[in-house]
């Protein structure tokens, strides 16, 4: 940080790049970016041209020129008006309790490693450490302990950085050991490039960019950056390259210790540091490193619950929210918001475990319809950012994308064309881990209901859930 004279304080280039690095990097996505092995480089870079620049640059325009709380509803909201606005936010809540599945099953199959491996292939077992985790942490957040953002740090060094250090280095020294792998350590130009004829092969590219995605709540720092201007898209690039070289060795890595056949999407992971830690005197490694990296989620996920939903909440000053969900309780916590979260969150666990088809293939049901929800907040919110050039040219933008209205359309437009591409992806099962006839049924019934809630709500909204001006919501005692 450094403090600049009126402004308070600043972040510097390096502050930003690290709050960055540690709100988005995960080693979640190692496994199934390791499916596509050596094309994972390609993938990667693709990602960040679709993706990352676009998502990023727009944004950190919208934050700097609309930066009051709400983000994206606020942006999305002085373009179209409310009823969009509300849609966008809601959108960018929603995805996120299907999203959260990943991250919980993520914990239940590493946790598993702890006494049963077999169990993370075991849909009740996850089901239940979902159930479990999740509103035993709902109901810790009722009590406002703070302290959960005070760990938010150690546990993405707990959860992330510990254990990505370890599985690069311990694969690295198991691989030039001359240890057996499963890909070919001298990569061919045919190796390199994907087979994009595909469909089923491109489709993979979802998994790329849902690395990167979410970058639009980080634009929240950019009024916050010392010489916004030239450090905001600096930062960017640098958080590019850094987490695209950590995916990408990390992928193939477990690329070459798993058998391709075997690759458990969820326990990925935990069967990398198996193979590597496979010397009997070793085990208690992947013991430790499966309760260092579950602690670290849990962590992780603590601090995250309040996040999303203080988004939507913000939207209850118009009305948009009944006021059975505006009700706060004595430590100013959305107490209903975080219920129909959860239960919501119930929902989607139980869905991951009625799919028909193994873990793999439901984990990658509800890990698309997450992408595709996501992406129709992210039309919404680019098509705000060219209106607003033209609607609303005279609010200032301490970061402004060059070229005028030309380079708004230019970015935004790519930026908007590309997901259309991408929602298409979405919607096709990989060929590797596609199982059962009603997956493109599913993706297209899931995003339309999803996206047609706000509207609903909104339709039915009365004049009576507007709060009265001054008041933050109603209060339980």
């Amino acid at each position: 940080m450094t403090n600049t004279s009126g402004n308070g304080f600043k972040l510097t280039l390096i502050a930003f790049i690290l709050i960055t690095c540690a709100a988005l990097m995960s080693i979640r996505t190692f496994p199934t970016q390791g499916v596509v092995g050596w094309q994972s480089i390609i993938f990667c870079l693709l990602a960040i041209i679709m993706y990352l620049i676009p998502a990023s640059l727009v944004s950190a325009e919208l934050a700097t020129g609309w930066p009051q709380e709400g983000g994206v509803y606020v942006w999305v909201k002085e373009a179209f008006g409310e009823r969009w606005g509300f849609t966008a936010v809601w959108l960018q809540w929603f995805q996120m309790t299907i999203g959260f599945i990943s991250i919980l099953t993520f914990i239940a199959a590493t946790l598993s490693f702890l006494f049963n491996p077999a169990l993370a292939n075991n849909k009740l077992y996850m089901f239940i450490i979902i159930v479990i985790v999740w509103w035993g942490l709902t109901f810790l957040n009722f009590r406002g302990l703070k302290e959960y953002a005070r760990i938010s740090s150690v546990s993405v060094v707990l959860g992330t950085f510990i254990p990505a250090a370890i599985l690069i280095i311990g694969g690295l020294w198991y691989i030039l050991a001359g240890n057996p792998v499963n890909i070919t350590l001298h990569p061919t130009f045919n190796d390199l490039i994907p087979n994009l004829s595909s469909a089923s092969n491109l489709v993979l590219l979802v998994t790329f960019v849902f690395v990167f995605i979410g970058i639009e709540m980080t634009a929240t720092h950019a009024k916050e950056i010392k010489d916004v201007q030239k450090n905001y898209p600096l930062g960017i690039l640098v958080v590019g390259v850094i987490m695209a070289v950590v995916s990408i060795i990390g992928a193939i890595i477990v690329a070459m210790l798993v058998p391709l056949g075997n690759l458990n999407l969820l326990a990925g992971i935990m069967q990398s540091f198996s193979v590597i830690f496979s010397n009997p005197s070793m085990s208690w490694m992947v013991t430790l490193i499966a309760l260092l990296i579950v602690i670290g989620a849990i962590g992780q996920v603590s601090t995250w619950i309040l996040g999303p939903v203080r988004g939507l909440f913000a939207t209850a000053h118009e009305g948009t929210l009944p006021p059975i969900l505006q009700k706060k309780n004595k430590n100013d916590i959305p107490v209903n918001m975080l219920i129909l979260q959860a239960v919501l969150i119930t929902f989607w666990g139980a869905v991951y475990v009625l799919v028909p088809g193994g873990v793999n293939s439901s984990f990658w049901m509800l890990f698309a319809l997450t992408t595709t929800v996501y992406i129709v907040m992210y039309f919404l919110m680019y098509a705000a950012a060219i209106r607003l050039r033209y609607t609303r040219p005279d609010v200032p933008r301490a970061f402004s994308i060059p070229g005028g209205k030309i380079g708004m359309w230019i970015v935004a437009g790519f930026g908007f064309v590309m997901m259309v591409f991408l929602f298409v992806l979405a919607m096709l099962p990989p060929s590797q881990i596609s199982e059962g006839g009603s997956f493109v049924a599913f993706m297209i019934i899931g995003t339309l209901v999803v996206a047609a809630i706000p509207l609903v709500i909104y339709a039915f909204k009365k004049p009576e859930w507007k709060l009265p001006a001054g008041t933050d919501s109603e209060n339980e005692q």
